[in-house]
């Protein structure tokens, strides 16, 4: 009798704690949404955003690969509820977004979260301490390439491989593979995580096969991934026969577009051959972002569609993207508008710990996206680039 109660009572604690794993995050999420979008100031705001991503940058959240949210313990046990490869741009975006404010405000102690991290990820001779495995570490090496506390040089080691890996994944038509296992389809966000470090590797180290290479996955993109008289990217296409694949108007998928087209034109020194014709991508892209913001300045998930719901992941890429495209004279007055905008809506969204709130979760397939909606880092991160890069009026 005594082991029969013993055994019923390790049951009932184990399942406490599974329902427990599973009721905990929801009752969290709907306490921190108490008084969420009381932010009324930009300045205050942008203060709030910036010092919570600092929080999180040695101490990232995990994000979930599944939309799973009962018996999540399950996940946990099978190594299916988070991978480093997202974990990579969840940190990328942070560090790039800190790099912008720690370039404005000397903040020392910011300075201080940013070189713990890469003490973290690199070892002292600069090369990794964990390697990365896939394409997706290139815009974590970008964002330690763009630190103004730390000198990149001493991590070349690290670079050099991040090169050497990418161009393992090159395909038969000279673009990059998202995956080896899947060698046929170029994804876009494939541009996001390699373009800008191809550039800014390629011109650092005198390598131009570098910089060709990411100005062939861009131009290639628009040829096969690109929704004629629309301008918006496909989530990829199917190299063979170039056709293409998954939702046109994918919110994030958009968004990698800006930052792959964004940050390698920036890159870019105004003499180089591809300036112009990057250039003239950044008009176009332009015209069809701003097209398809909603009347409260956010881009949902599907921008194409009014009934779906708001991404703020892709509201703060995208935000980020018009107030950089700013700095084109002919695109000035739109895009400081549509930067606005976007920026007065992630405010509104924002819990009154600084966390911004309801952005889409990790996509499963081309085609197959989460209905999940929460805190993302990514998110955290660019909000703070759109604040401390080029000036959002307040």
């Amino acid at each position: 009798m005594y082991i029969f109660l013993l055994c019923c009572s390790i049951l009932l604690v184990a399942a406490a704690i599974i329902v427990l794993i599973d009721v905990l995050p929801i009752f969290l999420d709907w306490v921190s949404r108490i008084h969420i979008g009381r932010h009324r100031d930009m300045k205050v705001w942008n203060e709030s955003v910036t010092q919570r991503g600092g929080q999180w940058l040695n101490r990232t959240p995990k994000m979930k690969v599944t939309d799973n949210t009962r018996l999540v313990v399950l996940d946990m046990l099978q190594g299916n509820y988070t991978k480093h490869a997202i974990q990579h741009w969840q940190e990328a975006a942070l560090l790039m977004g800190l790099s912008e404010y720690v370039g404005k405000s000397k903040d020392v102690n910011m300075e201080k979260e940013i070189i713990t991290y890469v003490k973290a990820k690199f070892d002292h001779n600069g090369n990794w301490l964990q390697t990365p495995k896939q394409v997706d570490g290139a815009i974590v090496a970008y964002a330690v390439m763009k630190q103004r506390c730390i000198d990149p040089s001493g991590y070349k080691p690290a670079f050099d491989y991040m090169w050497s890996l990418i161009q393992e994944h090159v395909g038969e038509d000279g673009c990059v593979q998202y995956r080896k296992s899947m060698k046929n389809y170029r994804y876009v966000d494939t541009i996001g995580f390699i373009c800008p470090f191809l550039v800014a590797y390629g011109l650092r180290y005198d390598k131009p096969e570098c910089v060709e290479l990411a100005v062939r996955q861009l131009v290639e993109f628009e040829k096969h991934g690109m929704l004629e008289h629309h301008y918006l990217p496909s989530h990829a296409y199917h190299m063979e026969h170039g056709t293409p694949l998954g939702l046109y108007g994918w919110g994030r998928g958009l968004g990698w577009f800006a930052i792959g087209l964004m940050d390698a034109w920036r890159e870019l020194p105004a003499a180089h051959p591809h300036k112009g014709l990057l250039g003239g991508m950044i008009t176009k892209f332009s015209a069809s972002v701003l097209a398809f913001q909603g009347k409260e300045g956010n881009w949902n998930w599907t921008i194409t569609r009014e009934e779906s719901r708001a991404d703020s992941s892709a509201t703060a890429v995208l935000g980020w993207f018009l107030s950089e495209a700013s700095c084109l004279e002919h695109l000035n007055e739109a895009c400081t508008g549509g930067a606005e905008r976007a920026a007065s809506y992630l405010m509104k969204v924002t819990r009154r710990s600084g966390a911004v709130d309801f952005s889409q979760g990790d996509t499963k397939d081309i085609g197959v996206y989460s209905m999940l909606f929460n805190i993302l880092p990514f998110t955290q991160g660019f909000c703070i680039r759109m604040m401390n890069g080029r000036e959002v009026p307040a």
